[in-house]
């Protein structure tokens, strides 16, 4: 057997786990806040046209796209050991120092800043 079978095959044991997991440990009392349509915060009286703060979206999108970056750095630890690390972790190091320097770059400029 393959390294891989085994992978795949933890993978969907700890998933199964945690599906059965999910079901069977939550409490689920639930009153009229939860049931409320507006869980969001948002008062349901008052008009739905309320604008919303550029930063709100702009914070989003920077979650996004640096939840994205991550992700594919995720798999690198399995492909060290198919390949080279030779080409990996130069590849690796620049993709992290790219990340690093976008993110500093949106701290100094006030990007992350929630208050306007």
């Amino acid at each position: 057997m393959t390294p891989m079978f085994f992978i795949v095959l933890l993978t969907l044991i700890i998933a199964a786990i945690l599906a059965t997991a999910a079901h069977i440990l939550p409490n689920r009392n639930s009153d009229s806040e939860k049931n409320s349509p507006y869980e969001c915060g948002f008062d349901p009286l008052n008009s739905a046209r309320l604008p919303f703060s550029f930063r709100f979206f702009l914070v989003a999108i920077l979650f996004l796209l640096f939840d994205l970056e991550i992700a594919l750095l995720f798999p690198l630890p399995a492909a060290s050991l198919y390949s080279a690390p030779t080409q990996l972790i130069p590849i690796s190091t620049i993709f992290m120092i790219i990340l690093t320097l976008g993110l500093v770059f949106e701290w100094l400029n006030g990007g992350l800043e929630w208050a306007e």
